[in-house]
């Protein structure tokens, strides 16, 4: 793969020093680190099918707003995208000054302008348990509030630096943006005061916080990972 990535503008005249397969795998990209003399690249090469070209633009915008690496090349053809590499660690418990930058955080995302068909729910989910069903009828009472999600804020791709930042944003797309608080308050298993002075910190003084709809996007997203992670074992055999 190194003859391939040196065919790319950004390389040229640039010694490749090491190129090494990452640990900690997702499941759709094969993910690299490659090294130059100076910077450090993230090479992911496509394992799973998605509107790539779409991903490419949104994490251009997020990283406008300095919440995601910057995006450089994407190579459909040969099915692989360039981004610079991020330092940092991720995190299974959060402390509350991780939550104010993860609230503040997503309030940047939130607030980024993209014209794109909202995700479906109901659509997405083929099977629905009772409580989910419930789930749905319950926000049926609420206006939908629909923002620019990132749609996968497990910890794995919740990179925390000085700053905080978001990876992998191939399910990146227009939903209601308690899907995304309801995916953080379910990944870090938040307690009631640690969800609640998330929630605060999120939200403007003047916003009333429907704690309801919380635990109706939760229940969602626990059937969405469920049904998600069956998915791709099939897929993956």
């Amino acid at each position: 793969m190194i003859n391939q990535l040196k065919q790319y503008p950004i390389f040229e005249n640039k010694e490749i020093e090491s190129f090494k397969l990452l640990e900690n795998q997702g499941y759709c990209n094969e993910n690299y680190l490659l090294k130059t003399e100076n910077q450090k690249y993230l090479i992911r090469k496509f394992k799973l099918e998605h509107d790539r070209k779409f991903e490419f633009k949104v994490q251009k915008l997020a990283y406008e707003k300095n919440i995601a690496a910057k995006p450089m090349i994407l190579d459909e053809k040969n099915g692989l995208m360039i981004c610079e590499f991020l330092e940092g660690s991720h995190k299974i418990a959060l402390d509350k000054h991780d939550l104010e930058k993860l609230a503040n955080l997503l309030r940047e995302l939130h607030n980024i302008k993209l014209n794109v068909k909202p995700l479906d729910l109901k659509k997405v989910l083929t099977s629905k348990s009772r409580v989910v069903e419930e789930a749905f009828i319950t926000l049926k009472k609420y206006k939908v509030e629909e923002v620019l999600c990132h749609n996968d804020l497990n910890f794995k791709n919740i990179l925390f630096t000085d700053e905080v930042k978001l990876i992998d944003w191939e399910y990146a797309g227009a939903n209601d943006r308690y899907f995304d608080l309801a995916s953080v308050c379910v990944e870090f298993d938040l307690d009631n005061k640690n969800e609640t002075y998330f929630l605060e910190h999120y939200f403007d003084i003047s916003e009333k916080i429907y704690m309801e709809k919380i635990v109706g996007y939760k229940a969602i997203y626990k059937a969405l990972c469920e049904q998600w992670f069956k998915e791709l074992k099939t897929t993956l055999q």
